[in-house]
């Protein structure tokens, strides 16, 4: 039997004694909800140090909501001692709302449906069936708007569906937005701005008119099974050994991911995202939203399908989270791992020897998906042969519709009078450094050109420039692809055979930060956006990008709050968030399904190993290297 781990995820069990805990305490009555409710980690020296059968104080987390009063609370406590360690009383003006319920999401339909003013603005659009009309209700953000303060709401544009099974997407109701505050159950604020056409044309992509039929099968096989193996939450492949987490916030999280038993990565995980919209209209300047802060990724997890959502020979990991009453949940294969051949490894046909040599890459693949109202997310975490470590994020399903304005600059016509307006989607990975040791130290390495001189007279030497990054007040970078940006990782006590210290050097995305306005609102709650690396001293309170509470939270949380105490970072246990993501301009091939697309970041080891550490990896078999013509195979 597995000896317990003081990162093994919660059970449905635990769970049950968590609300139980917390009702006996006087904490639960008949209106209180769980917005979040999860593992409180423990300390990274108490995991470092925790040896098999030591004890464990198994603690929760959990954010609790009044939804009859709008009183919300911050409660830790332990399940093993049965103790509340704290009890904190949340100010929403001071400190944010607790995230999104589902239960508030359906509620915004019977609320909206029900307002009077609505109703006729709708009618007045020509529009007879209130039943096929959908409020879409979105996070309310903050702008410092009269009356709001304080006031737990939600945001709702609408859309109207042809018949219960047309995607109603294609027919936004565009000119209308109402303001729902959910603790009243009432619009509190109606902007009737233009009556905008309604698209007419459907955009249904799930019921084709014809199929190809020119596409063969694929089948992916390994007969002799995956060459990974499991453990309850622990997971080794070709010398990689690191822990799956889920969190009702973050979704997947990888643990203590090390190779050849030297770590690499304590933790790793999306802590946040968000998706800030460019039409400043104004039934629309509100729209962004922070899909893991306001919205909860880990709650939006799909159940994945074998042949559809993963390919081969699949491990599946279930998840359980609390729902919003504070009961288990489960969510049957939320996690899909498996191999996948990645073509070549390395390869070289020498002129002097003669020899033919070539490896073909593998990468194992632990990933999940979301969806989140419109959009679909898919999150890939990469462990390669050769040492690399890669995060992929996919984005798909449906763009966010609005009725086009001929000339805007702000949307792109998707179909006849349908817009997609402008927006982006910024990622802020997590990584808590630890390269051999959890003392570690950044450098920002760029390409430097080397002037014409006495010792470079013909003018080709180009170097490296190296800057120390030495406290935090340094440490929020930009990318700049016209030096080749990176930054590498060091280990303070570790040295290759060369006498360097062993390292990772990080490959950030070169793409747009935040492209809203400084003053922006958004700019404030998103600050992590604004730049492409930050980097803090490790602090176990500091976990999300933007803030413990971000919904409608004014802003300043998080990151900038973070580096403010400018604690030293060389030689230190340091944590690298960097944002990676994609600026949307939707294009008519996005319509009405938008095919995948990718962003995403890599680790390298740099000097970590002595040499190539895939020299040990085998020729393929000769079954698995055929050609198609004569049948023949080519890998001697």
């Amino acid at each position: 039997m597995t000896s317990p781990h003081p990162l093994d995820r919660l059970t449905a069990d635990e769970i049950t004694a968590a609300r139980a805990l917390l009702a006996q305490q006087g904490l639960v009555g008949p209106d209180t909800r769980f917005p979040y409710l999860a593992l409180e980690e423990p300390s990274k020296d108490a995991v470092l140090n925790h040896k098999p059968g030591d004890p464990i104080d198994r603690r929760v987390r959990a954010i609790l909501l009044d939804v009859h009063t709008g009183a919300s609370r911050d409660v830790l406590a332990s399940l093993t001692r049965q103790a509340i360690d704290r009890d904190t009383a949340l100010d929403p003006v001071r400190d944010g709302q607790p995230p999104i319920l589902l239960e508030e999401f359906m509620a915004v339909d019977e609320i909206v449906k029900a307002d009077p003013e609505w109703r006729a603005a709708i009618e007045r659009r020509g529009i007879t069936d209130i039943d096929l009309v959908r409020p879409c209700p979105l996070s309310a953000g903050e702008f410092g708007i009269e009356g709001e303060a304080g006031r737990r709401l939600l945001r709702a544009l609408s859309f109207v569906a042809n018949r219960p099974d047309d995607h109603c997407w294609a027919h936004p109701i565009d000119g209308l937005v109402a303001y729902v505050d959910l603790i009243e159950k009432r619009v509190v604020r109606l902007i009737d701005h233009a009556d905008l056409p309604i698209p007419a044309e459907e955009g249904n992509f799930d019921k084709p008119e014809s199929l190809r039929r020119t596409l063969r099968p694929i089948h992916i096989t390994q007969p002799e099974g995956p060459s990974f193996t499991v453990n309850g939450d622990e997971v080794t492949w070709e010398g990689w050994r690191f822990r799956i987490g889920f969190d009702a916030r973050e979704g997947l999280t990888l643990h203590q991911i090390s190779i050849n038993d030297r770590p690499v990565i304590y933790r790793a995980s999306v802590a946040e995202m968000v998706v800030p919209y460019a039409d400043p209209s104004p039934v629309r300047f509100w729209q962004n939203y922070f899909d893991a802060g306001e919205y909860l990724l880990g709650q939006q997890a799909n159940s994945l399908q074998l042949g559809c959502d993963c390919l081969g020979e699949i491990h599946y990991f279930d998840a359980v989270l609390a729902d919003g009453d504070g009961n288990p949940r489960e969510i049957p294969s939320a996690i899909c791992m498996h191999e996948e051949d990645f073509g070549v490894l390395w390869k070289h046909t020498d002129i002097f020897t003669e020899s033919r040599e070539t490896r073909r890459q593998r990468r194992l693949v632990i990933s999940f998906f979301v969806t989140v109202g419109n959009y679909d997310y898919g999150f890939y975490w990469y462990l390669y042969l050769d040492g690399t470590v890669q995060l992929e994020t996919k984005a798909t399903g449906v763009v966010f519709t609005s009725s086009y304005v001929p000339g805007s600059p702000y949307a792109t016509q998707l179909a006849p009078g349908l817009g997609a307006p402008f927006h982006q989607h910024l990622f802020s990975a997590r990584l808590d450094m630890m390269v051999d040791g959890v003392a570690n130290a950044v450098d920002e390495v760029d390409v430097a050109r080397v002037p014409v001189s006495a010792d470079n007279p013909y003018g080709n030497a180009f170097t490296r420039s190296i800057t120390r990054i030495g406290h935090e007040s340094d440490g929020a970078r930009d990318a700049d692809a016209s030096v080749g940006r990176v930054w590498q990782i060091s280990s303070a006590d570790r040295v290759n055979r060369l006498g360097e210290p062993t390292s990772y050097v990080l490959y950030p995305t070169q793409s747009p930060l935040l492209a809203a306005d400084d003053t922006a609102s958004i700019s404030r709650r998103a600050a992590f956006a604004t730049r492409s690396l930050w980097i803090t001293r490790y602090d176990a309170d500091e976990r999300y990008s933007a803030g413990d509470l971000v919904n409608q939270h004014a802003g300043g949380a998080g990151l900038p709050s973070y580096v403010a105490a400018d604690r030293e970072l060389d030689g230190q246990d340091v944590v690298l968030w960097h944002t990676f993501g994609l600026t949307h301009f939707p294009r008519p091939e996005d319509w009405p399904v938008m095919p995948v697309d990718t962003c995403g970041f890599t680790l390298k080891p740099a000097g970590f190993f002595d040499r190539n550490p895939t020299l040990d990896v085998p020729e393929s078999t000769a079954e698995h290297c055929v050609d198609s013509r004569t049948r023949a195979s080519h890998c001697h």
